[in-house]
């Protein structure tokens, strides 16, 4: 089972900067992926930036378009941790953010699980 600790949400005027992180921790094989998605008030919850942590593509990462050029993600492998940072924040990016992390469990099984999410909240 993974536990997933967020933190870094807040409150900031649109053109501002947030950086969120995510820890991994409890018992797995492995994190194959990591990632934040999003979802504001009546809206799905929406792809943020995914980041591959395990294998031969490891490194690579994926954007929503909404965000590209202004968000970047990051991970630190030795510590079970990604990174967002989110830079020139629009009024659009209001949204709760949850990071995901798909991994292997110790029984060999893929499994996901989601963190409990925090609020990001840009004021125009």
């Amino acid at each position: 089972q993974v536990q997933l600790v967020e933190s870094g949400g807040g409150s900031v005027q649109a053109g501002g900067s947030l950086r969120l992180s995510c820890a991994a921790s409890g018992t797995f094989f492995s994190i194959n992926v990591m990632g934040w998605y999003r979802q504001a008030p009546g809206k799905q919850r929406e792809l943020v930036a995914t980041i591959i942590t395990r294998g031969n593509t490891r490194g690579n990462t994926n954007y929503a378009d909404s965000v590209k050029g202004r968000f970047t993600i990051s991970r630190d492998n030795a510590k079970n941790t990604v990174y967002l940072q989110m830079n020139s924040l629009r009024a659009e990016d209001t949204a709760i953010y949850y990071c995901h992390a798909n991994y292997t469990s110790i029984d060999w099984r893929p499994r996901d699980y989601w963190g409990q999410g925090t609020q990001v909240t840009v004021s125009s």
